[in-house]
């Protein structure tokens, strides 16, 4: 038991890819959130330009 538990504790094979992982989980939270914040603007853009262009 003692050898299976240091050899997991050495093994480092899967920690890039947890790190990845973590990394790709923050960029899709950081753009979740900003298209939760900016997507009232944003969409209130397009409808001005929308407007302009239909006058």
């Amino acid at each position: 038991m003692k050898n299976v538990l240091s050899r997991m504790i050495r093994e480092e094979d899967g920690q890039g890819m947890v790190e990845y992982g973590l990394i790709i989980a923050g960029i899709a939270l950081a753009a979740i959130a900003a298209i939760w914040l900016l997507g009232p603007q944003i969409g209130q853009f397009f409808t001005d330009i929308g407007t302009q262009l239909a006058a």
